[in-house]
C-alpha cells in the first residue's frame, strides 16, 4: 500500500495498478542489483509527484527478483482496491525493455486497442513508467542491460470478470492502467476507459454501427432487438454519456442506436449527459414542457409534478408509438445527442419499467432540425 496518499477535498485519492506496478518494478530491479531486501521504493508519478510506496514479499536471486504492494485505491469504490502487484524482473539478452505475460494480467486478443494483440494489457502510460524507472535505476549503477519484466495480479482473473475487459477481447485478467498515477474518487476512469476502448475494439474490427446502452438489462433487450451485431457492437455506457458520445463522434462509425430506460431519457432531454444519481435528478418542469408541446391538457401536465420517478410517467401516457408524449420525449433526446455527434445517424429506443420498447429511427429524429 502507498504510504503518502495525496488528499484532494474531503476524499483521499488512491494510485493505480499501473503506479503501483512501477513502484514494484523498482523495488525487484533494485533487490537484483544490489542483491538487498526493499522495503520502500519512491516513484516520480507523471504529474512530478513523488510518492512512496512500502513493498512486501522481497525476494531475490542472483538471476531475477520479485516485488509486491498492495493497491490503495483511496477513497475509490474500485474493485482493486487492496488487491496484491507483483512484479519479477529479470536480466534479458535482449535490449530494452519487454513486457512478459503474468497471472492476472489478460492478454489483448483484439485489434482496436493502444497495445498489440498478443501482448500484456499493460496501457501505454504504465509501460512508459516502468520504461522510465528502470532506466532510471541502470543509470544509477552505471548498467546497460536488457530487462524483461512480469506484472502479476493477484486473483487478477476472477476480478476481471466484474469488468468489460472479456468483450474487449481482454482475456484471463485485469488491465494495467492509469495515465496520472492517481485514482480520482468517484471519478469512474476506468470505467470511462473501458466505454472509449469499447467503441474502439468496435471499429477496429470492422463494424460500422454500435449500439449504445445504460447496462445489462436494457443490453440483454438490445440484442435481441439487433442479432445481427456481435457482442462488441454493444456498449455500456452506464451514466456517462457525453463521454461515450464524445467517443463515438471522433470514429469512422456510418450509424449507431441508443437505447435507455425513460429515467435516463428525461434526463437526457433537459441536458444533461451524466445521468449517475449524484450528478443529476430528473427535472419535472422540463417533463411538463414537453408534456405542453405535445400537446396535452394543463391538468394532465401538472399531473406530472406529483411523480416520484420517471418511469411513472407510463401511468398517464400510454406506453405505445402512438403517444405524443414519447415522440417528444425523443425529440428532445435526439437534439442533445444531435449536439455532441453532429450529422452521424442515430436511432433512439426508448425503454419501460417492464422492458416494453419504443424505437424512433433516425428520418423521424432528422425531421426535428
Amino acid at each position: 500500500m502507498s504510504l503518502q496518499p495525496i488528499p484532494k477535498g474531503d476524499l483521499r485519492w488512491g494510485y493505480s495498478t499501473g503506479a503501483c506496478a512501477t513502484a514494484c518494478t523498482k523495488a525487484a530491479l533494485l533487490a537484483l542489483i544490489e542483491q538487498e531486501d526493499q522495503g520502500a521504493v519512491t516513484i516520480r508519478l507523471p504529474g512530478g509527484q513523488e510518492v512512496l510506496f512500502k513493498i512486501h514479499g522481497c525476494t531475490y536471486s542472483t538471476t531475477g527478483a520479485r516485488c509486491a504492494t498492495y493497491k490503495d485505491s483511496g477513497d475509490d469504490p474500485d474493485v482493486t482496491n487492496g488487491v496484491e502487484i507483483v512484479c519479477e524482473v529479470q536480466f534479458d539478452e535482449r535490449a530494452g525493455v519487454h513486457f512478459l505475460p503474468g497471472e492476472g494480467v489478460g492478454i489483448v486478443t483484439l485489434p482496436g486497442l493502444s497495445v498489440a494483440v498478443g501482448e500484456p494489457a499493460i496501457n501505454p502510460v504504465p509501460r512508459k513508467m516502468m520504461h522510465e524507472v528502470t532506466a532510471e535505476v541502470l543509470a544509477q549503477y552505471d548498467l546497460s542491460r536488457g530487462v524483461a519484466i512480469r506484472v502479476i495480479v493477484t486473483g487478477g482473473a476472477a476480478i476481471a470478470q466484474k469488468t468489460l475487459n472479456a468483450r474487449l477481447g481482454i482475456e484471463g485478467g485485469i488491465s494495467i492502467l492509469g495515465t496520472t498515477g492517481l485514482v480520482k474518487p468517484f471519478s469512474a476512469s476506468a470505467y470511462i476507459a473501458s466505454i472509449e476502448q469499447g467503441i474502439d475494439v468496435a471499429v477496429a474490427n470492422g463494424l460500422t454501427e454500435v449500439v449504445i446502452n445504460s447496462g445489462g438489462r436494457t443490453e440483454k433487450l438490445l440484442r435481441q432487438l439487433y442479432p445481427h451485431l456481435p457482442m462488441m457492437g454493444f456498449v455500456q455506457y452506464g451514466n456517462w454519456i457525453g463521454e461515450t458520445l464524445a467517443r463515438i463522434k471522433s470514429t469512422s462509425l456510418n450509424r449507431f442506436t441508443m437505447g435507455m430506460m425513460l429515467g435516463k431519457a428525461v434526463k437526457l432531454a433537459a441536458g444533461m449527459l451524466n445521468t449517475h444519481s449524484s450528478q443529476s435528478s430528473w427535472d419535472k418542469e422540463v417533463v411538463v414542457a414537453l408534456a405542453i408541446a405535445a400537446g396535452y391538457p394543463a391538468d394532465r401536465c401538472e399531473a406530472i409534478k406529483q411523480l416520484t420517478m420517471a418511469r411513472s410517467l407510463t401511468n398517464l401516457f400510454a406506453f405505445t408509438p402512438r403517444e405524443p408524449f414519447y415522440q417528444t420525449l425523443a425529440l428532445a433526446c435526439s437534439r442533445i445527442v444531435r449536439q455532441q455527434t453532429g450529422v452521424l445517424p442515430f436511432d433512439i429506443v426508448l425503454i419501460d419499467a417492464t422492458d416494453q420498447y419504443l424505437v424512433f429511427d433516425h428520418l423521424l429524429l432528422n425531421n426535428d432540425q
